[in-house]
């Protein structure tokens, strides 16, 4: 792929940012990522690429735009074939009462490299380069956590996991304080969270949990951009989403997959801030316009791109 897309991407994860700020801490979680949806949708008509969303808001009877299966960009002769995942939002309920981490993200692949996963729930584990190859799902939380330690030259009391505060984590958070870890609890936003690790200014070493796995693969795409690991193994809440992974291609549901596996061949991840989380800051509004923060990544260079941009809005409307 084109290097220069990675940048071109940028623009689009910067106005869906912006478009769903503007409604943060109203308490209306539809509205800003509607508001997220619409923008994401205009700014993909301006890159030169000829993309269909392989991870999106749903399928086509379910989303009205950047449902899976939609064409996206210009679509011209030159234009570049690629598959996107993308969440305009993620982290809507973050976003609607003002709480951290809320970011808008893009993944980009080549046509077919992106696992077109099922809408189920996959558990995971990620955490950044220096632990690359200390994580694996076939090993219990405490095995991880003792091989992530051994990796990073510390001890186990010194690393921080991040968890969703969900019910079915219960034991696995006993697990992680009975190894002697801290756990940081986060309402949503996955896939922040697991980028996070990527980066030491995060202070999170570890994303362990069970959350959607569409966000699995953008978080995969993102993780492998920032060379870090991460694998993931789907889990089925009933015979349905069986039979739908089925048709999707998706035989075993032991298999687990590794980044590599979820976003195969030269990928691209842009994200940017919409509320202040670990590594990316949220957006701020001034009289006219806006200030982003975001990050550019690309898995064939390993070069990651921290971008602040000032919006001038009353010059260039979104």
């Amino acid at each position: 792929m084109d290097r220069n897309l990675a940048l071109e991407v940028v623009r689009v994860t910067e106005w869906a940012a912006i478009a769903s700020a503007r409604s943060m801490g109203r308490g209306n979680k539809n509205e800003s990522d509607q508001a997220a949806v619409d923008a994401m949708r205009r700014a993909f008509d301006t890159l030169n690429i000829d993309g269909t969303v392989v991870i999106g808001e749903g399928e086509r009877d379910e989303a009205p735009m950047l449902y899976i299966g939609e064409r996206v960009g210009k679509g011209t002769t030159s234009a570049e074939p690629v598959d996107i995942a993308l969440d305009p939002l993620e982290g809507t309920n973050l976003c609607a009462y003002g709480k951290p981490g809320a970011i808008s993200v893009v993944a980009l692949a080549a046509r077919g490299h992106l696992l077109n996963a099922p809408d189920t729930y996959m558990e995971k584990i990620a955490c950044g380069p220096g632990a690359r190859g200390a994580i694996s799902l076939s090993k219990t939380p405490t095995q991880n956590l003792n091989d992530v330690a051994k990796a990073l030259g510390r001890v186990v009391s010194e690393l921080t996991v991040v968890v969703m505060e969900r019910e079915r984590h219960a034991a696995l958070i006993a697990e992680v304080r009975a190894a002697g870890a801290r756990v940081r609890l986060i309402d949503d936003g996955d896939v922040a969270a697991a980028i996070a690790t990527c980066f030491e200014a995060s202070g999170v070493d570890l994303l362990m949990g069970t959350g959607g796995a569409p966000e699995g693969v953008i978080s995969a795409a993102a993780v492998r951009c920032a060379e870090g690991d991460f694998q993931g193994r789907l889990r089925f809440r009933n015979d349905e989403e069986r039979a739908r992974a089925k048709k999707m291609g998706i035989g075993d549901e032991h298999r687990i997959y590794r980044a590599e596996d979820l976003a195969r061949g030269d990928v691209m991840f842009a994200a940017t801030g919409v509320t202040t989380g670990d590594f990316l800051k949220g957006v701020r509004f001034f009289a006219h316009g806006a200030e982003t923060h975001s990050v550019v990544m690309r898995s064939k260079t390993g070069t990651t791109r921290f971008i602040t941009a000032t919006h001038r809005l009353d010059k260039k409307p979104m």
